[in-house]
């Protein structure tokens, strides 16, 4: 399976009352689409899924198994923190049509690294779809390390990594495990000109939500090793990446929906709005600034 370049963690929308929006999350991935996205992750920690309830979870995904319509891979999010849990979750991804599953470390339970190890190990056996791990500790609790990862890719179930640690010392040794058959994909867009640069294949990325053809063009260069277009275009996104960072995910990204005509702004709690007022205006003004250089382009 193809899995690399530009990806898109999707937000998604909620209505001004909370219920879920799909003809929003529609106008979302039709807008992915045009802008050259190249897979799409449901019901990830940018989708909000541990906000979901198991009926809204299986009408997201299968909402966008059927509009995507196998023009391009669906990853679903299927981590839990119980092995049993992930398990069955990952199964029912696959009734569903997902193609691969994003699997992110078990969280809050801090487990060891054996424990890391036959976590995936068994819902690589038991889930029914390729694996991709999933190492965010900021999130987690929990580090999966190089030399655990190392060994889970030997299982061929376990396709690739999105690693969302950014410092060099782990680009460089999540690099080392690139092969035909084992993919590293960054989750961090701050660092990913580095990590692409460096060995990754791509991004799994939140701020693609709200500018695809510029991130996927980034991409291109990056992949392809052109350092001179690659460090360009990272310019370009930067005002924007760095203004996404004045709130947790998915907070920030949520607060340029609305200006896209992409959905509300709206979270559920306890997540909360971004407040009007210097950030949410940074936003705004960071996503113009990248359309006004698409339009001189």
């Amino acid at each position: 399976m193809n899995i690399r370049g530009s990806i898109c963690a999707l937000v998604t929308p909620f209505t001004a009352d909370g219920a879920l929006d799909l003809p929003a999350f529609g106008r979302l991935l039709d807008y992915q689409i045009a802008g050259g996205t190249e897979a799409v992750v449901v019901a990830g920690s940018t989708g909000e899924a541990h906000m979901l309830d198991h009926h809204e979870y299986e009408q997201l995904l299968s909402y966008a198994v059927e509009r995507v319509a196998k023009r391009i891979p669906v990853l679903a999010g299927t981590g839990e923190a119980a092995t049993s849990k992930t398990v069955a979750l990952t199964r029912r991804a696959r009734e569903l049509g997902a193609d691969a599953a994003l699997v992110v470390a078990p969280y809050y339970v801090r487990p060891t690294q054996e424990g890391l190890r036959r976590h995936f190990l068994e819902v690589a056996e038991q889930g029914g779809l390729p694996v991709v791990l999933y190492n965010v500790p900021s999130r987690t609790g929990c580090d999966v390390l190089p030399a655990t990862v190392a060994g889970l890719r030997e299982h061929p179930g376990i396709i690739g990594i999105k690693e969302a640690v950014g410092s060099d010392e782990r680009i460089r040794a999540i690099s080392e495990l690139v092969r035909p058959d084992f993919v590293y994909l960054t989750g961090d867009d701050g660092t990913a000109c580095k990590a692409m640069l460096g060995g990754a294949a791509g991004v799994i990325s939140v701020v693609a939500n709200l500018v695809p053809k510029a991130f996927r063009a980034f991409c291109d260069a990056a992949t392809r090793g052109d350092k001179m277009a690659a460090e360009r275009h990272n310019a370009g996104l930067m005002p924007l990446i760095e203004a996404l960072n004045c709130a947790p995910n998915p907070i920030a990204v949520k607060a340029g929906l609305p200006s896209l005509g992409l959905g509300t702004a709206g979270l559920r709690l306890p997540l909360v709005e971004l407040e009007d007022g210097p950030d949410r205006a940074r936003i705004l003004a960071a996503l113009a600034g990248l359309a006004s250089l698409a339009d001189a382009a």
